[in-house]
């Protein structure tokens, strides 16, 4: 990772709002990469889908190793869990795993155990883990029941993991706000607009 002494971040951000950019560069420098894969493949039909998820593979480099947890919602913790102390983990992302966890061919499931699971899984680590969420707090309450539920999940999920992680950072038009803690090491091998503390309130 690029930043000395984090060990445990989560990058939160909107749709195209470069969360997923970002939190690649901080694990730009690790020799290896487990790239931890949470969507599910979707609709074969869904071109625009298949569109965005090759952009993400496309921007990962030979060296890293990808795997994909979409098989098993409860997989993931596993993975990190299993994590070894050299290892560098990038999970991408929460949202895809809240969607797999809410599948119904996953249900009846406790979510919220599974939740808490998971946020243990990360508290426990001992390897480097960056984690990409979408953040759901600030668009409107869904209309129907199964977006309801998914903001809610999300919403518990994020809320669990930033209480894990060491660093908790939003990105808002490609740049960092700096949550947890309120301000970032400033290590010369972290690109100059990832080093700018922005104000988010």
């Amino acid at each position: 990772m690029s930043v000395d002494g984090w060990h445990k971040v989560l990058v939160l951000g909107g749709v195209r709002s470069g969360k997923s950019e970002f939190a690649e560069s901080l694990v730009g420098d690790a020799p290896t990469v487990r790239y931890l894969a949470t969507s599910a493949p979707g609709d074969p039909e869904d071109t625009e889908w298949a569109q965005r998820l090759a952009a993400h593979r496309s921007r990962r480099p030979g060296s890293w190793r990808t795997e994909e947890t979409a098989a098993d919602p409860r997989r993931l913790a596993d993975v990190i869990s299993s994590a070894e102390p050299h290892e560098t983990l990038l999970v991408d992302d929460l949202g895809g795993w809240v969607t797999v966890l809410l599948d119904p061919a996953h249900q009846p499931a406790d979510d919220t155990a599974t939740i808490t699971e998971l946020a243990g899984a990360i508290r426990a680590c001992p390897a480097r883990i960056v984690l990409v969420s979408p953040e759901v707090g600030l668009s409107l309450v869904p209309t129907t029941p199964v977006g309801r539920a998914f903001t809610d999940a999300l919403g518990a999920a994020n809320r669990a993991v930033a209480d894990a992680c060491d660093t908790v950072v939003l990105v808002v038009a490609g740049q960092p706000c700096w949550l947890k803690p309120a301000a970032p090491p400033r290590p010369a091998t972290v690109p100059a607009w990832a080093r700018r503390p922005a104000s988010c309130c």
